[in-house]
């Protein structure tokens, strides 16, 4: 198992999803918990000193002119932390609060904080142990970091709140008598210092990274399966067209789209067939998909740089040397989650069209895809399914990061809002799954007629993987069923798993070395 060093490795979104799944472990080298013992005793320093730090021996947020005495400023710690949680909704996953403990420590662990190492320990031992406190969904505006989801994170190290204890919802109390620990006892700045920061936005960004890269991959594979069905033309892909509007998200794209046709029967049986071009939605693949993982791509960049980021206030550099600044604000994600949301909507919205193409009874395909059609109104109501599914998507789109409302007495007078962009860019790419599980499902009873052709090796294996969920459809069933089916292989990576092995055995390169960025890792 791959070891990460908290503080001196740098984090990739790979690495992150790697901790939280179990495939690596993080631990905190002797030279880490050096550096932060040295910023606690700066802390301690500022205590004594009574030298006037916000958040160390002040109130918070409007109450920052207001003096707390020494004998104080332990008792601040956790009355902040306990005032904080005021999150409302359902529970986030599991795993988007596992990635908040994973990034958190990460920051924590560069010695800017002034926490105790005892601390970071324990919520490394959370982490190691799969213990994963509850985290209700509403009530971040990502100002102040995202201060109410990381007070509900943090309630279980003082004996208070719920975790996720084998995988029942448990009070934490009961957990710690169970394991037989005590409750952390704060110091000074501590709870301070867990609450601010921007780990909420950054593990909702961190899940829309991975989950969207896998729509990226299957829009491509299923559209390309789409085109087969169609009888389009791979003619656009040709690497001389892209080459003379030289976006890398198109060039990448195209190149894939035509790895995954060359060598199909069905391509070449109609090269001939005087049909001049094909509608925008196969045709205009690499510059929509191209442009959306060109969106993915600047999320992933930024998401990459908060992984190693300090977004902590105020920030201790010694015990001189403090400054209260704005790192925690979450407007360098709020806007890019935004972007990457359009990105994905974008995605099922040409997906749709191609759905909607395959029931037109068009080159040479049946009204409906479905031989009696009248008696059986065939694949008609599916992309009902998706036309609600986009319209949702777009209502969606609106920009939470366009919007501000003054907090803390006007003391945070601009926040981000970038905790409710990562929340519905990642309800965005749940719809888009659905939507592309539709379009497969329309693919494949596409291409169903035109056997005996078969198409590339890839597209082959990916129609085979699609018929062992769900069968050729000649007459009425419940395809909810089918929907269902589909949307599991996508989402669980299955389906772009198969395409992936499949293209390695024949050598066929689908992920071409030149456009390594748009990788995962």
């Amino acid at each position: 198992m791959q070891t990460f060093r908290y503080g001196t490795d740098t984090l990739s979104v790979g690495l992150a999803l790697d901790l939280a799944e179990g495939r690596a472990r993080g631990v905190l080298t002797p030279q880490v918990m050096d550096r932060i013992r040295q910023s606690k005793q700066y802390v301690d320093e500022i205590v004594s000193q009574h030298t006037t730090v916000y958040g160390i021996n002040t109130g918070f947020g409007p109450l920052c002119d207001t003096k707390i005495s020494e004998a104080d400023t332990r008792a601040l710690q956790y009355n902040i932390l306990q005032s904080h949680c005021v999150g409302v909704g359902a529970p986030i996953p599991a795993m988007v609060a596992k990635l908040m403990l994973i990034t958190k420590v990460q920051a924590l662990a560069q010695g800017y904080s002034g926490v105790n190492p005892i601390t970071l320990e324990r919520i490394c031992w959370h982490i190691d142990h799969d213990i994963i406190p509850l985290v209700p969904e509403k009530g971040s505006v990502g100002a102040s970091g995202d201060l109410a989801p990381l007070s509900h994170l943090f309630l279980p190290l003082i004996g208070l709140g719920q975790v996720w204890y084998k995988g029942v919802q448990t009070p934490a109390a009961a957990v710690l008598q169970q394991e037989g620990l005590e409750p952390v006892v704060l110091g000074p700045k501590e709870g301070l210092a867990l609450i601010n920061g921007t780990q909420f936005i950054l593990s909702f960004a961190v899940r829309a990274v991975q989950r969207l890269h896998n729509a990226l991959e299957a829009a491509d594979i299923i559209g390309a399966l789409s085109l087969e069905g169609l009888m389009g033309t791979s003619k656009p892909f040709d690497p001389r067209l892209h080459a003379i509007r030289p976006f890398p998200g198109n060039q990448y794209v195209a190149h894939r789209l035509h790895a995954l046709t060359a060598g199909s029967q069905i391509m070449y049986s109609h090269a001939d067939c005087g049909r001049v071009q094909d509608p925008y939605s196969l045709r205009c693949m690499p510059q929509v998909h191209g442009a959306s993982r060109t969106a993915w791509l600047h999320l992933k960049e930024l998401t990459t740089i908060e992984l190693n980021a300090v977004t902590d206030n105020p920030i201790i550099f010694s015990a001189e040397d403090t400054i209260s600044g704005g790192n925690f604000h979450g407007q360098p994600l709020a806007l890019p989650l935004d972007y990457a949301t359009i990105a994905a909507a974008e995605l099922g919205n040409i997906s749709d069209r191609r759905c909607y193409m395959m029931i037109e009874g068009r080159f040479g395909l049946p009204k409906l895809l479905i031989a009696d059609a009248g008696l059986n109104s065939g694949f008609m109501i599916p992309q009902y399914t998706t036309a609600a599914l986009v319209t949702e998507n777009k209502t969606l789109c609106f920009p939470a990061s366009a919007d501000s409302i003054p907090t803390s007495l006007g003391q945070e007078d601009h926040v981000s809002m970038g905790s409710i962009s990562g929340r519905k860019l990642n309800q965005v790419i749940d719809n888009l799954e659905y939507i592309l599980a539709i379009e497969l499902l329309y693919a494949a009873q596409a291409v169903d007629f035109r056997r005996p052709l078969v198409s590339g090796p890839v597209l082959e294996a990916v129609h085979a993987y699609a018929r062992q969920q769900v069968s050729f459809a000649d007459k009425d069933r419940v395809f909810a069923y089918d929907i269902a089916a589909l949307q599991k292989i996508i989402a669980d990576q299955s389906l772009v798993r198969i395409a992936d092995t499949v293209a390695a055995q024949h050598h066929i390169t689908l992920n071409n070395a030149s456009h390594e960025q748009f990788g995962l890792y």
